[in-house]
């Protein structure tokens, strides 16, 4: 998996997001437009300088992942959110 950039603006391709939420595409679209999909960017410093970390939260997973300065999918982990049951 790798992440385009746009300037240095993130880009996510959803079919590789959806699926690690246990979503398809159409239905992430659906809870990205009503805002219980969250989503976050962080930048590294110091010793993760040149590093991003991007956050997905829907209401049952929280999925990160950190990229390296060219998009490169250095880690990703998936969570399922306190409080679901599946």
């Amino acid at each position: 998996m790798k992440i385009e950039f746009d300037g240095n603006q993130p880009i996510v391709d959803t079919a590789q997001i959806a699926p690690l939420l246990d979503l398809d595409v159409v239905g992430f679209q659906i809870l990205m437009q009503s805002g219980k999909i969250a989503t976050g960017v962080e930048r590294g410093s110091g010793a993760d300088a040149g590093k991003l970390r991007l956050t997905f939260q829907s209401p049952d997973w929280r999925v990160r992942l950190t990229c390296g300065l060219d998009g490169t999918v250095l880690t990703k982990t998936r969570l399922r959110v306190p409080g679901t049951i599946r």
